[in-house]
């Protein structure tokens, strides 16, 4: 059942140059599907449609069998969250405990239950013991824990997640990996991660590659893994592992050892 669809999605910045050229998507419940593209391909500009922060100039988007519209955007919002690339920018409280209470208050739940919700949801990030921590006694690691926990504690059905690494260290990318993984396997959260970074994106069930604003091709990671040569047209840096694969599969010692490169391209799809 397609929890997102979205038909004939078009957006200009300028009215000239479409960011957005003609989108035609379903995206399954509890799915996880990664968007691709380089700089510049309409990957972030598709989020900000998905969440309401962008008006379409055509076309439509329905999330949950809901038209996103005027009239339906505060209930779309219950469903629908996003944490950004730069978490510095979504942080609205003086501390972790108002931050992560944000929405809740506007959504009028009954303090107590936000006492309640905000303990429950910084643990589960592992921030219980920062929610007196303000912005800048935090990482960008932490930031985006507690921007996850501000999501979760809302309840929100899907979450979209902009480049949320990008900014991050090698030890603060691998635990919100880490946690992205686990929202969708125990938590059966539907997740889109907007990324340019294939290594990020084999992770996913899905892949889709946007190019100047349209999608260029989609599948599973495998079939997508298959048309390298696409990827590295549009300047996408393919994984180590594919890269030795195809390099294998090049050598006159290799190429026909067919045991071995199963294995290869098997390493390729999983690590």
């Amino acid at each position: 059942m397609a929890i997102i669809q979205i038909k004939g999605l078009q957006f200009s910045y300028d009215r000239k140059h479409e960011a957005i050229n003609n989108i035609n998507l379903n995206i399954e419940k509890g799915k996880w599907v990664a968007v691709v593209g380089p700089n510049g391909s309409g990957k972030s500009t598709l989020a900000k449609l998905l969440v309401g922060l962008l008006e379409a100039d055509k076309g439509t988007i329905f999330i949950d069998g809901l038209e996103l519209n005027q009239k339906n955007i505060k209930e779309i919002r219950k469903k629908i969250g996003i944490v950004f690339q730069n978490p510095d920018n979504q942080f609205v409280g003086v501390t972790v405990r108002h931050d992560i209470a944000f929405g809740l208050e506007n959504q009028l739940v009954p303090q107590p239950e936000i006492v309640k919700l905000v303990n429950e949801y910084a643990e589960l990030v592992g921030m219980k013991d920062y929610l007196d921590k303000e912005p800048h006694q935090l990482s960008g690691g932490e930031k985006q824990r507690v921007a996850i926990a501000g999501a979760l504690a809302m309840n929100q059905e899907i979450m979209i997640f902009d480049e949320a690494t990008s900014m991050l260290d090698p030890e603060g990318k691998k635990d919100i990996t880490n946690f992205i993984i686990k929202l969708n396997e125990e938590f059966e959260k539907t997740l889109i991660t907007i990324t340019h970074d294939l290594e990020f994106a084999r992770k996913a069930d899905y892949i889709i590659v946007i190019n100047e604003g349209s999608i260029m091709m989609e599948g599973i990671p495998e079939e997508i893994f298959s048309q390298s040569e696409i990827l590295k047209s549009i300047d996408l840096d393919i994984p180590f592992s594919l890269r030795l694969y195809e390099r294998a599969k090049k050598d006159e010692k290799l190429k026909d050892n067919e045991k071995l490169l199963e294995a290869l391209w098997a390493y390729c799809l999983k690590m």
